[in-house]
This record gives structure tokens, sequence and C-alpha cells, in this order.
């Protein structure tokens, strides 16, 4: 009977074992990879283009491609770079998902048709004054994005972007902590902020770094989120916390709309 018993309950012992190896080398949850593109404009000329190629060329592409949610936002008209910014975010299932993009891009006959004007504008006529990419991975604990649903207006809606950049490689670590061991999202999803996605920037010009995404209703619905969050009982108790004490050099918030033809 031991001997029966012994064997009985390999099985078990071999699939805990595969669990667990599953679980620390990070293969059980998939994170999410995302890339920010930031078009900068010097006006309405070019605003129009990168819109016209957005709409009917990139996202159509992307789209053809498996990306079906592709985000397009741009500043609030009281912000002072409203016409000359449209911010684009992408979603990618992996690192290598990311990479091969590009050529599939390429090799997009119709996606290469559709964007002539924009893809193959003169040097006297460019589409843009210049963009930045910024590559970023998911947090461990938000691993994948999420996408909010509304029924006010796009031009109503308040997606804000936020930045936190730390002073030290090791004190931005903390604040990465804060977010997902800590319990700082978890706070953010008991009040619904409605957060598409979390996560460490991997690549950018402002890091070490990370970003996240809420949205909101409107204005009003955004103001009365952020005053709840401030005077949450666990955010007043994680935010006194010694060991997470100077880990924001600095922090950019931006209030972005979607565009008409963004997919969210």
């Amino acid at each position: 009977m031991k001997k029966l018993y012994r064997i009985s309950i390999l099985p078990l012992m071999l699939m805990a074992f595969f669990v667990t190896f599953l679980t620390n080398s990070g293969m059980a949850k998939s994170r999410d990879y995302y890339q920010i593109q930031v078009y900068r404009l010097t006006g309405k000329a070019q605003e129009e283009k990168v819109d016209n190629f957005l709409k009917n060329a990139y996202l159509p592409a992307l789209h053809r491609a498996g990306i079906k949610s592709v985000g397009v936002f741009k500043p609030i008209e009281k912000d002072t770079t409203s016409g000359k910014r449209v911010y684009v975010w992408v979603p990618f299932a992996s690192l290598e998902h990311f990479a091969k993009i590009q050529d599939v891009l390429i090799k997009d006959a119709e996606f290469q048709k559709s964007g002539i004007d924009f893809l193959g504008a003169p040097f006297d006529m460019v589409p843009f004054a210049r963009k930045e990419s910024i590559l970023l991975r998911a947090f461990p604990d938000a691993p994948n994005f999420v996408l909010p649903k509304f029924q006010t207006a796009p031009s109503a809606r308040i997606y804000e972007l936020r930045s936190y950049e730390g002073p030290t490689e090791n004190l931005f670590r903390k604040k990465v902590q804060m977010f997902n061991e800590g319990g700082e999202m978890k706070i953010f999803s008991s009040l619904n902020f409605n957060a598409v996605f979390y996560a460490e920037v991997v690549s950018g010009s402002t890091m070490p770094n990370l970003m996240y995404m809420t949205t909101f209703s409107d204005m009003e619905s955004r103001k009365a989120h952020w005053d709840a969050f401030r005077n949450h009982p666990d955010w007043k108790k994680l935010s006194g916390m010694a060991e997470y004490k100077n880990t924001v050099s600095k922090s950019v918030i931006l209030f972005l709309n979607p565009t008409d033809y963004s997919d969210f």
C-alpha cells in the first residue's frame, strides 16, 4: 500500500512543480508591451496630415495585423500643446510581437498605397516635426490592458496619462513596488478609476519612469475620483510609509481626449 500511495501522488507533485516553475519564470501570466508614439506638429496642416494617415492607413493596417484596439489622443483644448501633439497607443502581446510589426507594415501593400502621401512626403512638405517612441512593459499585477466604456461623447471624456520619473534606479523600483505589492493599483481599482494600463518604461527619453492611464467620463468625474483617492484611508497609510518616500522626482500629467477614429 505504501508503494502505491507514493506512485499516486507523483503526478500531483510534478504538476505542482510545473505550476510553480511557470509562475516564477513569468510564463504563467504574459505581460503586455505598449508603444506610445508622440507626433510633434507645427500647426493645423500637419495635424490634418497625421489624422488622415492614422485614420485611413495606419490603424486599418494594424487592425489587419490583428491589433484591434489602438488609442489615438490629443491634448484637451485648454492645454498649451493642443493642436501640436498627437498620441498613439499601441498594445503588443510580447516584445517579439512589437519587433515584427514594422516588417508586417512594410509588406502590407494596402498600407503602403493608402499612406503614400504621408510615408512618401517630400522633404520640404514634411507631415510632422518629429516623432517620439516610448516602449513600456505592463506591471506584474496588471499584466494586460483593459478598455474603458463610457456613454459620454469622445470630446467630453478625459484620458489622464501620467508619468512618474524616479531619482535613482532603486528609488524608482520602490515606486513600482508601491503600485504592485504595496497595493496602490488596488486602491485605484476599488474606486473605479477605469485604468487602461500600468507599465514601466523600458525605452524612452526620461528614464527611469513608469506610466499609467486612467479614464473618466468627463472632467467633473475625474475631480471626484481623485478627491476620493486622496482621502482614502489605505492611500493615507501607504503614502505615509517611510520606504516609499522620495520615490518620484518628477510627475507629468497629461489630459487627453480620444479622437473620433480612436478605437476607445
